[in-house]
């Protein structure tokens, strides 16, 4: 599997996701623009999960799950609205919450939490489903992942 680059211009890797990408009282819910380059030859699509690593009791939550972004596309633009499809196939699945959206961060546990964005470059467009979670949604991919990149950014309500 080849290695890719996903960047933002809204937090460095490892860094701190401000406070407007947040589901909390101050943020607004938006998700942060996301730009990814030197994806894999061969590619016809790419998918994205965004994770909580830091949920409690080993649970991992799934704020974003995205699917058949087209293979020419090297952006996700800031604000991503609330849509399970889009006109160029682009599909929203559903977030742990079971909602076809981006959820920002908003720990209810105390403590810095460590989000996740994975895109992973595919061989095929999937199935479109706005119902897959992201379960489904990494059996559908299995054995079509050409690359993957990921971004991880941190925030804390202290």
């Amino acid at each position: 599997m080849e290695h890719f680059q996903l960047s933002s211009k809204a937090f460095q890797d490892g860094g701190d996701i401000p406070e407007r990408y947040s589901s909390t009282r101050k943020g607004q819910n938006i998700s942060p623009p996301l730009h990814w380059v030197d994806s894999p030859a061969g590619t016809k699509s790419f998918a994205l999960i965004a994770d909580d690593l830091d949920i409690p009791f080993g649970f991992i939550f799934t704020h974003w799950v995205v699917y058949n972004i087209p293979a020419l596309k090297q952006e996700l633009q800031e604000g991503v609205p609330h849509q399970r499809t889009f006109s160029d196939g682009t599909i929203q699945g559903k977030n742990s919450f079971r909602k076809n959206e981006y959820l920002g961060p908003n720990p209810i546990v105390g403590g810095k939490h460590r989000y996740v964005f994975a895109i992973y470059a595919l061989d095929k467009m999937l199935n479109p489903d706005p119902n897959i979670s992201k379960k489904k949604l990494l059996k559908a991919m299995e054995g079509h992942i050409l690359g993957q990149a990921q971004l991880m950014g941190c925030y804390s309500k202290e």
